[in-house]
Order: C-alpha cells, then sequence, then structure tokens
C-alpha cells in the first residue's frame, strides 16, 4: 500500500508540472491580450479552463497570479460582466474572495468592486454555491 501512494504522488507531481507549463502558457496570452488594451478578453481566457479543482497549491498559486493580473486591469466592471458568460460567474466569486483574503488594499478594492456588480448581476445564489462548493477551491489565505 505504501508503494502505491507513492505513485500517486509521482503522477500528481507529473500533473502537476504540466498544469504549471499550461498555467505559464496562459499567463503569456493573457499579457499580450493586457499589452493590447483587451482586459475583459484576458480575463474571460483566463477564467476558461481555470484550475479550481487542482489539488497543488503551486498550481492554485500559479494560477491566481494569472487571475490577479486579469481582475486587476478591468475598469469597466458592468462591460466586463455583460460580455462574460453566465457559465463563469461562479468562477470569478471564488477569485474574488480569494482576492479579498490578501488584504492587499488595492487587491480587496477592485474585487469588492466587481463583487457588487457581480452579486448584481447573478444574485445571491452565486455568493451561496461560492462558499458552499469545498470540492472546487481556489487557495485562499485565512489570517487569524
Amino acid at each position: 500500500m505504501a508503494g502505491g501512494g507513492g505513485e500517486e504522488e509521482f503522477v500528481e507531481a507529473d500533473n502537476a508540472e504540466a498544469i504549471i507549463t499550461r498555467i505559464e502558457h496562459k499567463s503569456r496570452n493573457i499579457e499580450s491580450l493586457l499589452k493590447q488594451s483587451k482586459p475583459v478578453e484576458a480575463l474571460k481566457t483566463v477564467l476558461e479552463g481555470s484550475v479550481p479543482t487542482a489539488m497543488d497549491e503551486r498550481c492554485k498559486s500559479a494560477n491566481w497570479i494569472v487571475v490577479h493580473r486579469a481582475i486587476m486591469a478591468i475598469k469597466d466592471v458592468d462591460g466586463m460582466l455583460s460580455s462574460l458568460d453566465p457559465e463563469y460567474y461562479d468562477i470569478l466569486m471564488k477569485y474574488l474572495y480569494r482576492g479579498l483574503s490578501t488584504g492587499d488594499r488595492p487587491t480587496c478594492d477592485q474585487c469588492l468592486r466587481i463583487h457588487e456588480k457581480l452579486t448584481e448581476r447573478a444574485g445571491l445564489g452565486c455568493i451561496l454555491r461560492c462558499i458552499a462548493d469545498t470540492e472546487n477551491t481556489v487557495k485562499v489565505d485565512v489570517k487569524p
């Protein structure tokens, strides 16, 4: 049995490396979109195929960095939400809570602005689904 657990960890580590590689590729695409002044497209791209289910903390952290860049570039929140497919609302909400957990003032301010508009558009159910979903989580640093 002990050998089986080691193999699972090795396979998960290989999978984590593949995910990190995909995140790095996505990061380059996001940077390109941001340089072209297309923050909404950057956010859509980062949310597509997002990895909230990845168990590896390195993957969650690497993905958060890319998501954070896209979130911070959004100026027109209403415009962003009107062009974002509703299927991404819950994923975006999870990342907003991740951003709020950082305690970083500019990040929190931006996340709260988006949170307010997203809640108006998606309803309270979006918040409840986000909080109740314990399987598909993004890393949240809770400070005592």
